[in-house]
């Protein structure tokens, strides 16, 4: 049994990967700003303040960060409060839970960390200047954190296209849009949060130990195919 760490697990992906670790046995810590699903485990924080992240005892074997945000403006509209407030969220939150919590992961014989960026980052895309600049810096964290935390600890990141979760509800809810969504992708498939949560715990577990590093493509196959 692993003791696993979630950061943003009150919905989405967060969420489904605490389900998936609590059906396999796992003990979930779950932090996030209110327990929208009951979870065990469950503890108040917030990733905006490091006085606001509560403070856990005992090893940790794993850390998922899962606080996002999705702010698509054309360039123009954007003003520095847009680009602050994604910075905020998506990595300076990501650095303060880190911080925080790495003590714990050391304490580990075997420890991994998954981190979540966007496939705008290495797919061009518009009106995803802000958040492709965010998880830009949380891909660039995540494999200088994988060199230095090595042998003990991983770190893998996850870039996953558009995925059927309450923050990117208002890009699906309409027949018209789904169908579209799916057109986008040569899999002609969007993405769900258990699908996500399946890779994120693989990432986690022990078949996944010779794997740091790497950013992977959780996308349908926009990033890399052309249909």
């Amino acid at each position: 049994m692993s003791r696993i760490l979630i950061v943003g697990a009150s919905s989405g992906i967060g969420s489904a990967i605490a389900r998936q670790l609590l059906d396999e046995g796992n003990e979930v810590v779950a932090v996030s700003r209110e327990n929208k699903n009951d979870l065990p485990g469950f503890i108040q924080g917030d990733v905006t303040g490091e006085d606001a992240l509560p403070d856990i005892e005992g090893p940790l074997d794993g850390l998922v960060y899962c606080p996002g945000s999705i702010n698509l403006k054309p360039f123009r509209m954007l003003k520095d409060s847009d680009f602050e407030k994604d910075m905020e969220v998506n990595f300076f939150g990501l650095v303060r839970t880190v911080r925080k919590y790495l003590p714990l992961l050391q304490q580990s014989e075997k420890a991994s960390i998954v981190l979540f960026s966007t496939v705008a980052v290495q797919k061009g895309m518009p009106f995803h200047a802000s958040i492709a600049a965010a998880k830009g810096a949380v891909e660039g964290f995540g494999r200088s954190l994988a060199a230095e935390l090595a042998p003990k600890i991983r770190v893998n990141v996850m870039a996953p296209s558009l995925t059927d979760t309450p923050l990117a509800a208002r890009l699906l809810d309409s027949e018209s849009k789904q169908e579209a969504a799916r057109e986008r992708h040569p899999l002609k498939v969007y993405g769900n949060p258990e699908d996500a949560a399946s890779l994120a715990v693989w990432l986690l577990g022990a078949q996944s130990v010779f794997m740091s590093g790497q950013v992977l493509g959780w996308d349908g196959g926009i990033s890399s195919l052309k249909m």
